[in-house]
């Protein structure tokens, strides 16, 4: 079957892959779509620290093919959303609500694909850059079959991620002020999240100034062209005199992480949802936390996966959250290359490979 690997040097699409069968507790789900978020980039670039060789992806979304024992929540045809988290659901954390959070659930890739009998990596317990994926029955969540899966798959990544730091993390309440650094693909579901949740004000900032109307047609009140100013953090404050409630940092870069922090309101959140380089630091002045601000991480948007994704979908269903809207583009899986490209390019709010 078909798939994009990594070895370690280059990503490459190959048509020789082999998976296992399903097990007890597994789902086998044939991809029909797969979003290319920059975190299947950034285990290319070695920002994301991986073991090769490693089969990639992981925004997914296609047709239950077959169950193992014990699954019932799902059954061959159902459409599913993927979700990256194979939580175990029975340690602290997950009996907290608070499955992003489960030791079970990273830190240990399985391997159940293999290429001339060589075992290759699974990404984040996902990998829907293959023609067909195994998952764990808590990352299969079903969805309407009437929702598009080029769309549905983008659920399982940047809707969970920027949404769900939104509602699950933050706790953005109705009148708040928000700015969202980075309208990406991740960038524009917080800023969505925001609008969901009642925010009055809500700004986004990006050196691309093609992404204005896509950032305002998602929900942003204001837009900054970071490339256009020589201070973003000024240009910010024109709209937003006393700072943010609360400033979400899309791109992973310290730079703008400091610049998250210093558009803090008293008593602001700066949450960080992009990823820099694993062994990156992040400085700023430390007496500015004292007025009650705050500096989170947040991992997978704090997501809850078997409730969330479903009620993205029906918000969705119910034109309440964009979803076509962040396709920009569809690519068969065999134009990855060019796919690759136009993301790291920022031609694209969400690329979406098709099999």
């Amino acid at each position: 079957m078909r798939g994009v690997i990594f070895d370690g040097k280059q990503p490459r699409v190959v048509d020789d892959l082999e998976i296992r069968d399903v097990g007890p507790g597994e789902v086998l789900v044939e991809i029909a779509a797969a979003g290319l978020c920059h975190s299947d980039l950034s285990v290319v670039d070695g920002t994301i620290p991986f073991p090769v060789p490693v089969v990639l992806g992981h925004e997914g979304a296609g047709v239950v093919a077959a169950v193992g024992p014990g699954v019932c929540h799902v059954g061959p045809g159902d459409h599913v959303a993927l979700s990256t988290l194979a939580n175990c659901g029975a340690c602290a954390q997950c009996d907290r609500g608070r499955p992003t959070m489960c030791r079970r659930s990273i830190g240990m890739p399985a391997q159940p694909f293999s290429r001339g009998g060589r075992p290759l990596f699974q990404f984040a317990a996902n990998s829907a850059f293959a023609q067909r994926t195994i998952v764990t029955a808590v990352q299969a969540v079903p969805v309407p079959k009437d929702l598009p899966l080029t769309s549905a798959a983008l659920i399982g990544c940047a809707v969970l991620t920027g949404v769900g730091a939104v509602l699950n993390r933050a706790r953005v309440d109705r009148g708040d002020s928000v700015v969202v650094i980075g309208a990406g693909g991740v960038g524009l579901n917080v800023v969505q999240g925001a609008g969901l949740a009642g925010a009055t004000r809500i700004v986004a900032v990006d050196a691309n100034p093609e992404k204005e109307a896509l950032a305002r047609r998602f929900g942003a009140t204001h837009f900054v062209d970071a490339s256009a100013v020589s201070d973003t953090v000024a240009a910010v404050r024109e709209v937003l005199p006393c700072g943010a409630d609360h400033v979400f940092e899309c791109v992973g870069s310290t730079r703008l992480i400091r610049q998250a922090v210093d558009l803090l309101d008293r008593h602001g959140q700066a949450v960080l949802l992009g990823v820099p380089d694993s062994a990156a630091e992040a400085s700023f002045q430390v007496s500015t936390l004292y007025l009650d601000k705050s500096v989170l991480g947040c991992r997978y948007g704090s997501s809850r996966p078997q409730r969330d994704i479903a009620l993205y979908a029906e918000l969705y269903g119910t034109g309440r959250l964009l979803l076509d809207e962040l396709v920009t583009r569809t690519y068969p899986v065999e134009d990855f290359a060019q796919a690759a490209r136009d993301a790291r390019d920022g031609r694209v709010a969400r690329g979406v490979l098709t099999f």
